[in-house]
């Protein structure tokens, strides 16, 4: 069996490398890894992929910066020419970027199966770039691999029972590179308390709102007076928060950080505060609860199940959030797999095969 797996964004790579290691388990599957280079950037040298125990990617197609539009057709050109040299017998895509979109368009124009991994997660705001993507990529798959019960629920009610299309609950592989990374995990070198507070806002809904970028930091200034607030910034974000004159003074701003650095800090955070998607999860997998600065989350079952606190840009909520924060306890629960999920994908592929 030849595999085709489209890449576009580093936190794809580090998913990914959990099913590639499942996959050089198996002689008798090829695997070609695609850099579409959507999100190219200087952390993605040889020394990631070798410090991740990721496969260097077999083609880099260079694509980036530069519109959705004009992105996503240039990666389907230069996707679909990859496909017609290597003749794979499945296109494997991850997630919600133009490069999954991408992938998704020419496995289907090709006849090529296509397997989506995450398959299933929806925001309900096609506001989102991701959201159109995702609900796309899924509806022209062969087989929709969701990290959730919620996911395989959503996908039921959109109809997918009636559907020529192969539903199944793998778990979540980000699961099993966070069990995987977290004996890799390196302390970054900055100054760091005990029970401090992880905190990271990048999303634009935040970031390009004066309004709202002003009230979550007047809250995380209140808060760092309790504990100290390690949050890594983008320098994007940074000049932002210098225009609008915001005060920063409490806080233990730091560089972004590399994904094993990350994973210390979650591994030793008392709690997180974050806009991220993955990163709610990984706060559940290393057992924090976790404080979300967004109106809607995809990952509902961790609302539900109270370790995420959904409480958008209000001062009042966060704040409410934070006194009110609980030890973890898992409750007995499964969520997302068990690290398992690596494992339940190319079961599946080898038995559809069959």
């Amino acid at each position: 069996m030849k595999i085709v797996t489209i890449l576009g964004a580093r936190p794809q790579f580090i998913k990914a490398g959990s099913v590639s290691r499942e996959i050089a388990k198996h002689k008798e599957i090829n695997e070609i890894i695609v850099h579409t280079g959507q999100h190219y950037d200087a952390n993605m040298s040889d020394i990631f992929f070798d410090e991740m125990k990721i496969p260097k990617p077999d083609y880099f197609l260079g694509i980036g910066g530069k519109s959705h539009g004009a992105m996503t057709g240039q990666m389907i050109e230069k996707i679909e020419e990859v496909c017609l040299k290597e003749k794979p017998d499945w296109v494997m895509v991850y997630g919600d970027t133009n490069s999954t979109l991408a992938g998704a368009i020419v496995a289907s124009k090709l006849h090529i199966k296509l397997a989506h991994i995450e398959a299933g997660l929806r925001s309900f705001n096609m506001q989102m770039p991701e959201e159109v993507n995702r609900i796309l990529t899924d509806r022209v798959s062969n087989i929709l691999f969701c990290p959730t019960d919620t996911a395989v629920q959503n996908l039921k009610n959109e109809g997918y029972d009636n559907l020529d299309v192969k539903v199944v609950k793998s778990g979540d592989v980000m699961q099993d590179g966070a069990m995987f990374y977290k004996d890799l995990a390196q302390k970054p070198s900055c100054d760091i308390q005990e029970n401090y507070i992880l905190c990271t806002i990048h999303r634009a809904e935040n970031t390009d709102d004066a309004t709202r970028l002003k009230d979550i930091f007047a809250a995380l200034n209140e808060i760092a007076q309790q504990k100290q607030i390690i949050l890594p910034l983008h320098p994007r974000t940074k000049k932002i928060l210098k225009e609008l004159q915001i005060d920063t003074d409490n806080l233990t701003i730091i560089d972004p950080v590399g994904y094993l650095e990350m994973v210390w800090l979650i591994d030793n955070c008392s709690l997180v505060m974050t806009d991220s998607g993955g990163l709610q999860k990984e706060a559940y997998f290393f057992e924090k609860q976790c404080i979300t600065l967004r109106d809607e989350t995809e990952w509902v079952e961790l609302v539900e199940n109270g370790f995420n606190t959904l409480v958008g840009a209000d001062k009042t909520k966060i704040l409410a959030a934070f006194n009110n924060t609980t030890a973890f306890s898992d409750k007995g629960l499964d969520l997302y797999g068990g690290g398992r999920a690596s494992e339940n994908i190319i079961k599946e592929l080898l038995a559809y095969e069959a």
